[in-house]
């Protein structure tokens, strides 16, 4: 594809949005954005991680924290450059090409559906805390005919109630680290003196199991910041993206050092690394070690807001990007139907059949199902971030060259940090690949990439211009008939 091409197409799809509703306002947006990554992935997965890594996991997260602020500050930039909903498939579009649009865009949706699994499988664990009886199967299929309801209803309400979601974390989690300070400074609680910054490095070092076995934590900790890129799938639902985006994402630093980087700091000095265990969040652990029980069962109600909160965010984010996959005829037109409450409801119908999945998983292997499903959805947020990366670098050389225009939201060190990021990135994928119980994603990332492949052959047989993106009018976009034709 020719640059010139390129702005064509550009100027060509520099429309807003049609048929949604910008019904998403500043205090949701900035909520959505800061909550959106506190969720099963640090309140369950760092369970396993710290007992993998020890305290050394409080650097992995700060590292990978530096990391997804430079994806997030190249996703900024482009946001500000050209605010569209379907934004990552979008910019991999335009940039790229329309089978990396295709690609990612498909690819993103499978990274919510599988991280739905995931939120469901940890909220029917947090759930047997208190009902242990109840099988886990049976907890997950009831949150998610929950979800996919409250899915169905407006935009506005949506953010509403992702708004009280993640306050709710937030204001938990900010509790917990001033208790957890609170126990380190007057020795209150069961712990006592057992409490102290010491047990950072006194239990056998900060790397407790040397580098190599911290390294191979990545992986879940990128898990863990999966959702941070949300913001950008509602820029197209918002009143006021040029203002309210860069102010989301400019709080990343500030909520990794709080909320990852601070908590878990916490904890580990509360208490010794030892005493946490995979399956099991070390935010509940660590309240029964202070002798809190009541403390215990309301982190565990916490927690389980956060994880029906993600998968909650999830339903939002397939259907958008199945519909933005819908107008550019790259997926079923019935896809790209808005319901009357302008969502599109049969593209968040047919993730939520999907999301159940997760459900069987809980039936079938519940004790392997949350590993599983993490390690399938990392390998799928790593390529979207990596899509993001390489789209951002190669809109920075169409400014260069005069034939975009400048962000008014540019990244911090260009495209050099891009290209650190995507540095990083491929790192981690070798980890992955490394890791027995993680390298199942890449056996399922190859049958992905075959179902992908396949599809933009039938696509390219059938319809061999896809790259014209078909007007949406809140119902199915019709492709013209010389689209049709060529």
């Amino acid at each position: 594809m020719t640059s010139t091409q390129v702005s064509d197409e550009a100027a060509a799809r520099h429309q807003p949005e049609e048929g949604y509703e910008r019904g998403l306002n500043s205090r949701q947006v900035q909520m959505i954005a800061i909550g959106g990554a506190i969720g099963v992935g640090l309140f369950l997965g760092a369970g396993a991680n710290i007992e993998k890594a020890g305290p050394s996991l409080i650097l992995m997260y700060a590292v990978a924290g530096v990391i997804v602020f430079f994806i997030m500050r190249a996703l900024g930039e482009l946001l500000l450059y050209r605010p569209v909903s379907g934004s990552f498939a979008e910019y991999a579009r335009e940039f790229l090409g329309p089978f990396w649009g295709f690609v990612t865009g498909w690819t993103y949706w499978l990274l919510w559906v599988v991280t739905g699994m995931a939120e469901l499988t940890a909220a029917a664990i947090y759930v047997n805390y208190w009902f242990p009886a109840v099988p886990q199967w049976l907890t997950a299929l009831g949150f998610l005919i929950l979800l996919f309801v409250a899915n169905l209803i407006s935009v506005k309400l949506f953010g509403e109630i992702e708004f009280w979601f993640s306050m709710v974390k937030v204001t938990a989690l900010i509790g917990m680290i001033v208790i957890g300070l609170g126990v380190l400074t007057f020795g209150f609680s069961a712990a006592g003196d057992t409490a102290t910054a010491s047990n950072l490095w006194a239990h056998d070092g900060f790397f407790p199991k040397g580098i190599g076995s911290s390294l191979m934590t990545l992986q879940g900790v990128m898990f863990a910041y999966l959702a941070v890129e949300l913001v950008g799938v509602t820029a197209g639902e918002s009143e006021n993206p040029e203002k309210t985006l860069p102010k989301a994402i400019n709080t990343l630093p500030l909520r990794i050092v709080l909320f990852y980087v601070g908590a878990l700091s916490v904890i580990l000095m509360v208490v010794k690394w030892t005493k946490f265990e995979a399956g099991v969040s070390p935010f509940v652990a660590a309240f029964a070690e202070i002798g809190i029980p009541a403390g215990a069962a309301i982190v565990n109600f916490v927690v389980l807001t956060a994880a029906l909160s993600s998968c909650n965010s999830g339903m939002y984010s397939t259907g958008r990007m199945l519909r933005d996959l819908a107008a550019n005829a790259e997926a079923p037109g019935f896809l790209g139907r808005l319901s009357s409450s302008k969502t599109p409801a049969i593209g968040i119908s047919l993730s939520a059949a999907l999301m159940g999945i997760g459900v069987i998983l809980n039936y079938v292997v519940p004790e392997k199902a949350f590993g599983y499903v993490t390690s399938v959805a990392t390998a799928a947020g790593i390529w979207t971030w990596m899509m993001i990366l390489v789209s951002h670098i190669r809109y920075r050389r169409e400014v260069v060259a005069g034939r975009l225009p400048a962000s008014s939201f540019p990244a911090p060190g260009g495209v050099a940090s891009s290209w650190i990021a995507f540095a990083f990135l491929l790192m981690v994928t070798v980890f992955i690949a490394m890791d027995p119980n993680g390298r199942i994603s890449l056996f399922v990332g190859a049958v992905w990439a075959l179902c992908l492949s396949i599809g933009w052959a039938v696509l390219k047989a059938r319809q061999p211009l896809v790259t014209r993106r078909a007007k949406v009018n809140g119902d199915m976009p019709e492709v013209d008939a010389q689209h049709k034709n060529d």
